[in-house]
């Protein structure tokens, strides 16, 4: 082959390689990895726990393991608006055999400026961080935003603004490749004072699971009071799998009784598991209680006998 076309190939082979643009060559865009890793929607196979201490630290999970008779497949945490996907932590628990599941509440942040892209440089970093983590993630955004007692929630912001700050934030992690996220809607269960809970529903495109938080709080709770009712309405507009999602019963409302038929309202229900709230908020307020089951022998027994029945997924199971 002569030079003179050996070198003409060369040219058109860059050019198309990198992009011609007058007499400069400009690199094209290339689309990031994308990194798959999903969760099994099966009833009765997930066990949680939000623990004060967690992050950082392992040891906390280690004790509601001891005390519970099992070990928990997720181990959730709230992450404050800028905060970075906790990396160290992830890759901890994973080593562990557990899932990170993360609320990402924006409470310094504007629900409108983020649907708008305002955040998306932050938004951008924490999916990026999350993709070459690699393993699965539980992910949600905003939680209880039905309830009047966030900033991001009912009465504060239109639920149209949610709706488009979630589809945003779900299609700007999926557009860095993190395919390894399990979206998490999460509501509060449906009480006095609470907003509809369809018109906060960014569609089933954007949702991987539903998540309802809820609470018994006094001897007469029931699983049916405390969930029935708000499972009923999210089947009205989506058969999506349902995670109890922030759950606890207080010392006050009978709890070995109450913490046997959470669980069995959970396979009632078909629900995929729970995620225990197990932490000391000891106070005046119904809530501000201390809902941790260590050292209660009444709730230690209670939870043994109710977790026997669960099959937990482990980390990594696609």
């Amino acid at each position: 082959m002569r030079p003179r076309i050996v070198v003409l190939l060369a040219f058109v082979i860059a050019a198309v390689a990198v992009g011609f643009t007058g007499a400069r060559f400009t690199l094209l865009p290339s689309a990031p990895p994308v990194v798959h890793a999903s969760l099994p929607p099966t009833a009765d196979s997930y066990l949680g726990v939000f623990e004060p201490g967690s992050p950082p630290s392992y040891q906390p999970i280690a004790e509601f393991a001891e005390a519970a008779g099992r070990q928990p497949n997720l181990i959730g945490y709230y992450s404050g608006w800028a905060e970075p996907f906790d990396t160290s932590f992830a890759e901890m628990v994973h080593s562990h055999g557990l899932i990170p599941f993360v609320q990402i509440d924006p409470t310094y942040g504007s629900v409108g400026a983020i649907a708008a892209g305002a955040y998306d440089g932050y938004l951008s970093l924490y999916a990026e961080s999350v993709r070459d983590y690699g393993h699965q993630v539980v992910i949600g955004f905003g939680h209880e935003m039905n309830a009047s007692w966030y900033s991001w929630g009912y009465g504060n912001v239109p639920p149209s603004t949610f709706v488009a700050a979630w589809q945003h934030i779900v299609t700007l992690f999926r557009a860095e490749g993190a395919d390894n996220v399990t979206w998490l809607w999460t509501i509060q269960a449906d009480q006095p004072g609470t907003g509809p809970i369809a018109s906060w529903w960014p569609g089933a495109a954007y949702v991987t699971w539903v998540g309802i938080d809820g609470y018994y709080t006094s001897p007469s709770d029931t699983f049916t009071g405390v969930f029935g009712n708000t499972i009923d309405q999210v089947r009205e507009f989506t058969d999506k799998p349902i995670l109890l999602s922030e759950t606890a019963v207080t010392p006050r409302a009978d709890v070995y009784p109450n913490i046997l038929n959470l669980f069995q309202g959970m396979s009632r229900y078909k629900a995929l598991g729970i995620v225990w709230f197990d932490k000391d908020l000891s106070g005046p307020s119904i809530y501000d209680q201390d809902w941790r089951i260590e050292g209660n022998q009444l709730a230690e027994g209670a939870f043994r006998v109710g977790v026997s029945g669960l099959t937990l997924v482990p980390s990594d199971h696609n």
